[in-house]
């Protein structure tokens, strides 16, 4: 994978922790940058350590399905994509009672829910031409930075821009995955 695609990718797994943070943020009372940045290190190291548990299953398995490989790739970043796609249209908005910071457990439970999609994606990506580490590198800061910045956005726009960027996460791994799918097959050449 060249490195324009590895940051598309890094920046779509990040849109559903950028989602997640902007609620986050929104449900805060005025929260401060210390807040945003610890948010933002909790999930960043989640999602980067998700890609690499994903990544060594699939190795794992591997060698049983390389003849399916690129479509297993296709098929898993299609779902996630389409996932998102549909979580950004279906997200419902919780009125609560806003604190001054969340607990590290909340923000780590979040950021490994919101991961759960980099796991998959890692699996994916066994079956590709990738250096897994720089791409879960990529990935975590991509996240770290989102996360960091969506709670401080979260306090000022609230829900709506964080659905739409689910949305655009979501057709970035769709186009993803369909170039894997693509470069396999040798349609563009």
């Amino acid at each position: 994978m060249n490195p324009v695609a590895t940051l598309f990718l890094a920046f779509a797994m990040s849109t559903d922790a950028f989602a997640a943070a902007i609620g986050k943020g929104a449900t805060l009372h005025r929260p401060h940058w210390r807040e945003a940045i610890k948010a933002g290190l909790i999930f960043g190291v989640i999602e980067a350590l998700t890609p690499l548990a994903g990544w060594f299953l699939g190795k794992a398995a591997a060698q049983y399905v390389s003849a399916w490989d690129h479509w297993i790739a296709f098929t898993l970043l299609f779902i996630l994509g389409i996932r998102m796609v549909v979580n950004g249209f279906t997200a419902k908005d919780v009125e609560e009672q806003k604190p001054a910071a969340h607990s590290f457990w909340l923000l780590a439970v979040t950021g490994f829910a919101t991961s759960i999609d980099a796991m998959a994606v890692g699996a994916g990506l066994a079956f590709a031409d990738v250096n897994i580490y720089s791409t879960a590198a990529a990935i975590g800061l991509a996240t770290m930075a989102m996360v960091t910045l969506g709670v401080m956005l979260g306090r000022v726009i609230g829900h709506v821009v964080g659905r739409r960027a689910e949305m655009a996460g979501g057709v970035v791994l769709i186009g993803i995955g369909s170039t894997i799918l693509a470069d396999h097959l040798k349609i563009f050449g």
